[in-house]
């Protein structure tokens, strides 16, 4: 580990003092693989968007090109998104890293590599409440909000639509957990009630044994806190099969359109939440989104967007590649004063910054980061009718 911490020292050094004629690298570590896959496309897509913006603006410190390494963080196993983290510092000499997406490898990845190596790292989607308190030298930041907020959320759908009585299941890691203990808390100080909280293993072939604990503890709705590529579908399909729930609550990690394509009229009356926004950014970035061929709507692909812009623009701020130097700037662009940013006026940031003024980037996600590094957040509300997801909302 030593030879790699000094290699790593050693790469940052290099970003420091940045070639003109070298692009700029910067790490995306998504699980391409495992329980979010299906996410992880429209994640990585707009991260690469915003690169591309910036590249083709010619701006970022005197027209510095940037380039995409993208890494494996399986979403749950921790040895593999360190290796991929180390491998993209060491080997690749990545500047900083949008990543990863699952909580429990994200933690794995600032503890073990990034805050040794002096690496800025900013998550879409890591909404662990655990992270809030991780001891990462100012070097992570996050464009989804922690579960503490969305635990609230649901709590607030499910009383509003008389929905007094659930039962609860999570996949069994750091996200799971935090977001069931966080719901289960605000959903009992509204005076609803929890028959039963039981975490559920990913990856089995059959979950029978853990919907006859669900349905034995009764509930007017399930709740799923788990993955859409894995367990939380496998959950939701022998609920279904054995008639013990009709109708369900799906959180961040479950809302897709592969959720959809799974259960279509099967799951019609469930309720759902994400983040995610109205605001104009949120518009421009689906536009754009469309434009290049894929779906901005897309859970997390606004965030990533995000994520990838402001470790841009904070090093416009800071004159720097160096992480040691940028990631001071990154609260300053992110928040006001200064003009307000969004997507597809990337261009214009970096010319604001290159002049000396400042900018209040505002995005695709309603972008505003709080200590430490958090983001106030926003959610979108869904439902499903006729076998489609309907937006109903946002808070």
């Amino acid at each position: 580990m030593k030879k790699i911490l000094l290699a790593s020292v050693a790469a940052l050094a290099t970003t420091g003092a940045h070639a003109q004629d070298e692009p700029i690298k910067l790490g995306i570590v998504l699980g391409f693989t495992g329980p979010l896959e299906s996410l992880a496309p429209g994640m990585a897509a707009g991260a690469e968007m915003a690169m591309e913006e910036v590249s083709e603006s010619g701006l970022l410190l005197d027209g510095t090109t940037i380039e995409s390494v993208r890494g494996d963080s399986t979403c749950i196993d921790a040895a593999a998104a360190t290796a991929a983290t180390e491998r993209l510092i060491t080997s690749d000499g990545v500047s900083g890293i949008v990543g990863a997406d699952c909580s429990g490898v994200t933690g794995a990845m600032l503890t073990n590599v990034a805050v040794p190596n002096g690496m800025v790292m900013i998550s879409p989607s890591a909404t662990s409440p655990g992270l809030s308190e991780a001891e990462d030298n100012g070097l992570f930041f996050r464009t989804s909000p922690s579960d503490a907020r969305q635990g609230v959320i649901i709590s607030d759908v499910l009383m509003e639509e008389g929905i007094e009585s659930v039962a609860l299941t999570y996949t069994n890691n750091d996200y799971g957990k935090g977001l069931a203990d966080a719901f289960q808390s605000a959903y009992e100080e509204a005076g609803g009630t929890v028959t039963i909280s039981a975490a559920h293993e990913d990856g089995k072939a059959d979950y029978s044994s853990e919907i006859g604990a669900l349905s034995a503890a009764g509930g007017d709705r399930l709740v799923v806190a788990g993955y859409v590529d894995q367990g939380g579908s496998g959950i939701v399909r022998a609920a279904l099969d054995s008639g013990a729930f009709d109708t369900f609550h799906f959180p961040d990690g479950m809302v897709s359109q592969a959720l959809v394509d799974r259960f279509g009229s099967e799951i019609d009356g469930s309720s759902g939440d994400n983040p995610g926004t109205d605001c104009p950014g949120a518009q421009a970035y689906q536009d754009m989104a469309s434009e290049a061929g894929y779906d901005g709507s897309s859970p997390f692909s606004a965030e990533a967007y995000d994520a990838a812009a402001l470790i841009l623009l904070a090093m416009q701020a800071a004159g720097s590649t160096d992480p040691a130097s940028y990631k001071d700037s990154v609260m300053d662009v992110a928040n006001a004063p200064g003009e307000e940013i969004l997507p597809g006026e990337l261009e214009k940031a970096l010319q604001i910054l290159a002049d000396g003024g400042d900018v209040d980037y505002v995005g695709a996600s309603a972008v505003e980061l709080i200590e430490p590094g958090e983001s106030a957040g926003n959610y979108r509300i869904v439902g499903f009718e006729n076998g489609e997801l309907v937006v109903e909302g946002y808070r």
